[in-house]
């Protein structure tokens, strides 16, 4: 794997690389993998700490949690079609909204250090996760431009596997920080706004406005149908009428109202095992060194075997992950190694992995618009799973909330199958 500039990314879109010559992964894949890093040390800092602070310091109900934990996702599903529409409008609008996107969550983390209520955590979060939002049909957008057609589940593995990096050292920095500093929680938050307003300098600096395409890529065009101008209105059912796209996002959306938070996943694991508070930050690195580890290997195996079969195989190592956590196992740290690693293979098995499928569904012109509509429905569904699953949580306990995600997460699973059987992944675009 190595960085590739337009000397290396001229042959065939579409083909595999001739014999014994590895896929080059382009420099702008590398640079936004670099803003992504910095910026997961930045939030993952944040997400390591959120709600033990929220539960356990400013005693927040499940159900509340649920709330502001669905919040946090749900703003984010709300914006994502405008930050994909906007990016999509004019030449060099995907590294625009993704400046936008970046610098408003870098904003946010200050302001922890002086809200306390809940209503104002919410609003701050919701503000973060607008950021987040704006920027993530964008920058995938980039990455998908970047690169060959037959290679993007590698360029989404590597994206990802630097993301994943940073989402490592973050929880590793916020433990470290907590442990030494007298005020911890407060401490957090300053060096996570530093940390943060470095990763939006290199996106600044560091990355193109217009991403140096594959040679072969030509006209903007697509096959099955005539190609888009830039900036050319494309209103969402004209989006959803593409039966890829279609597929893919009834697919997510199913899936993402059965697929339980991170954050309560944590905590249940935390109450399993009986962690001590000072240890907590330390879970997310479990899911986050598997995750490092094979997005890569799992991107190439996507390219090879099929993106959305990949997808679907690692909601059943989410699967895996529920049934441990309920299954009658004792509380060894046996047990939390391996349900952290099957949280951190379901990543690597699906993040890049859909971005990967979703941009062979979409035209390159409406790229951004194409991946916010997939993201959108997906992040939407699981803002309803936070809310749900709160409820149960308070209502029912924490084993039968989860036994419950389960069973629907079985369900949708098979239902997507059935969804994704008929067509084959949409063939790479054709050289012009």
């Amino acid at each position: 794997m190595y960085l590739a500039d337009r000397r290396t990314t001229t042959g065939a879109v579409g083909r595999n690389p001739a014999p014994g010559r590895r896929a080059a992964v382009p420099a702008t894949v590398f640079a936004l993998g670099t803003v992504s890093l910095v910026t997961d040390v930045s939030s993952e800092m944040v997400s390591a700490v959120l709600p033990l602070y929220l539960v356990a310091g400013l005693g927040l109900s499940p159900l509340g949690f649920g709330l502001l934990d669905g919040l946090y996702n749900g703003v984010s599903a709300l914006v994502r079609l405008v930050g994909g529409r906007l990016a999509d409008r004019r030449d060099g609008g995907h590294k625009t909204v993704a400046v936008l996107g970046y610098g408003l969550s870098a904003l946010c983390k200050p302001l922890l250090l002086v809200v306390h209520g809940v209503p104002l955590i919410g609003a701050v979060l919701a503000a973060d996760r607008t950021g987040k939002g704006l920027r993530t049909a964008p920058r995938d957008a980039m990455i998908s431009l970047a690169c060959e057609p037959a290679d993007r589940g590698r360029a989404f593995g590597v994206h990802r596997a630097m993301d994943t990096a940073g989402a490592l050292l973050g929880p590793l920095l916020a433990f470290l920080v907590l442990r030494t500093a007298a005020e911890g929680y407060d401490a957090v938050f300053t060096v996570s706004g530093c940390v943060a307003a470095l990763g939006v300098l290199v996106l600044w600096l560091f990355v193109p406005a217009r991403p140096d395409e594959p040679t072969g890529l030509g006209k903007p065009t697509h096959p099955g149908g005539p190609g888009l101008r830039l900036g050319e209105r494309t209103p969402l059912r004209d989006l959803l009428r593409r039966p890829g796209v279609r597929r893919l996002t009834a697919c997510a959306v199913l899936l993402g109202l059965t697929t339980v938070s991170d954050s309560f996943l944590y905590l249940t694991l935390q109450r399993r095992l009986a962690v001590t508070e000072a240890w907590f930050p330390l879970l997310p690195l479990g899911t986050a060194t598997a995750f490092l580890l094979l997005a890569v290997p799992l991107g190439a195996v996507a390219d090879r075997f099929g993106r959305r079969r990949l997808f679907l195989c690692g909601h059943l190592a989410l699967l895996g992950a529920y049934g441990l956590l309920l299954a009658p196992l004792g509380s060894s740290p046996a047990l939390a190694c391996a349900v952290l690693t099957l949280h951190g293979t379901f990543y690597a098995a699906t993040d890049g992995v859909l971005a990967a499928a979703t941009a062979d569904a979409v035209p390159r012109e409406i790229r951004g618009s194409g991946l916010a509509v997939v993201q959108t429905g997906q992040a939407a569904a699981r803002f309803v799973c936070s809310i749900a699953f709160g409820a149960a949580w308070t209502a029912w306990g924490d084993r039968t909330a989860l036994g419950a995600a389960a069973t629907g997460l079985l369900v949708s699973a098979a239902a997507s199958a059935a969804l994704l059987r008929p067509p084959a992944d949409v063939p790479p675009e054709p050289a012009r």
